[in-house]
């Protein structure tokens, strides 16, 4: 298949002519012309490397009322994505080879984004004794990434041994970093909101100690650890020392982290629960801070839908989680583009390059040159919309940004050459 974009603005810059063969970037230049070629006019529109995702939650299999495979790999399309790591929180838990190569392949059917499955890092997340982490590295899905997100690896030792194990294959350990005896029957983030709204809080020591425990693991082994859904100032700056030390220690942030705050716990509203919870404005301002200066390493959507009757109920009883895919892109525009916190080759870094390289996606993330993987996206930065729930792709409806007007559309992703979105509509 050949595609011919005409004049888009590759990473914001001069317009320019991207000519797609054979799942590959033939060529970027001025008046390029393919006889045969499938033409699709750029104008206005910027075009990043596709994105990758490091933290989706699929739901198949087990879930499959709330998210397949397929819908999630479409919503992640439409949202600019070509990539996603599958998160191992399924029923079976995807702790054995088995399981990992079902999601893999249930990905490549789809065949709308790459679907990198992520292994448990404990049989069955119980944190007890350590997964098949060699034969899941080893199988066709090629794991690389280890977590038991929803649980924190608590106990150190098992911590330690996983770091170590997975050193071997060069993979990396991504922590749910919460001390479960400092959460228990946590509601939303702990101080003088929580408490004025008779619900139990989540302090941020709970996430700041396990990340400061786990960075100094890591750099015991010299292994490699991630850290998932930074969302307070303190572990900002626990990463940023760490960092400084070399210690090889990664870390994302959620789009909905960056944009919303713990005043929104103020409806009741269950859509807004989370884990972790909404934090404070300063928490915030230091995410953005952290993320513009490139101490948190990526924007991971956490994409976490629920079935109905998982999420509309009183909030004490609601399953923490929001959707993420479909709009992750917007709130980064938003969130840190308008304001001047970074540029579009900064979204590129943050979203496509820096991902693929914590999970070791040699196809993704790379530049949009001659020779390179045909993975990218093209957006539309002047359009505007609000959400709208009801025409999301999920099978799941519990996004936090329902009603609010955010920046930016992307009107075409295409997967290894191929279109998987055009005009904004997925194209299967």
């Amino acid at each position: 298949m050949t595609t011919l974009i005409k004049g888009a603005r590759v990473l914001g810059g001069g317009p320019a002519d991207l000519l797609l063969e054979d799942g590959r970037v033939a060529a970027v230049g001025q008046g390029l012309g393919a006889p045969g070629a499938d033409a699709v006019d750029a104008d206005g529109l910027v075009a990043l490397p596709g994105l990758v995702d490091l933290h989706t939650h699929l739901r198949e299999p087990g879930r499959e009322d709330a998210e397949t495979v397929e819908t999630g790999s479409r919503a992640a399309a439409l949202g600019g994505y070509t990539a996603v790591h599958a998160m191992a929180n399924t029923d079976p838990v995807a702790d054995t080879a088995g399981v990992v190569e079902q999601v893999w392949r249930l990905g490549q059917q789809a065949g709308l984004v790459d679907v990198v499955p992520v292994g448990a890092v404990t049989v069955g997340l119980r944190g007890e004794r350590l997964a098949e982490l060699g034969a899941m590295a080893d199988s066709a899905a090629r794991v690389r990434v280890f977590s038991d997100d929803g649980h924190c690896v608590a106990d150190p030792a098992l911590m330690r041994r996983a770091l170590e194990y997975v050193k071997a294959f060069d993979g990396v350990v991504a922590q749910h970093a919460e001390e479960p005896r400092l959460t228990a029957g946590a509601q939303m983030n702990e101080g003088d909101l929580s408490a004025r709204l008779g619900l139990a809080g989540w302090p941020a020591a709970a996430e700041e100690a396990v990340i400061a425990r786990d960075v100094l693991l890591a750099q015991h082994v010299g292994a490699r650890l991630h850290v998932c859904h930074v969302s307070t100032a303190g572990s900002v700056e626990i990463i940023r020392w760490a960092k400084s030390r070399g210690v090889q220690v990664t870390a994302e942030v959620t789009p909905h982290h960056l944009l919303l705050t713990e005043a929104c716990a103020e409806s009741y509203d269950p859509v807004f629960k989370v884990n972790p919870p909404l934090r404070t404005d300063a928490d915030v301002e230091a995410l953005r801070a952290g993320l513009a200066d490139g101490t948190i390493d990526a924007v991971a959507t956490d994409h976490a839908p629920h079935a109905v009757e998982d999420k509309e109920t009183e909030w004490a009883q609601a399953r923490p989680g929001m959707l993420g895919l479909e709009q992750a892109l917007s709130v980064v525009l938003e969130t840190l583009v308008e304001p001047g916190l970074l540029d579009w080759a900064g979204i590129a870094d943050r979203m496509s390059v820096r991902p693929a390289a914590i999970g070791r996606l040699t196809g993704h993330g790379r530049p949009l040159a001659p020779g390179e993987p045909a993975n990218l996206l093209l957006l539309d930065p002047a359009a505007r919309a609000p959400v709208e729930p009801a025409a999301l792709a999920s099978r799941s409806r519990n996004s936090p940004f329902a009603g609010r007007e955010l920046p930016g559309r992307v009107v075409a992703t295409f997967l290894w050459g191929t279109a998987t979105v055009l005009d904004g509509k997925a194209v299967r």
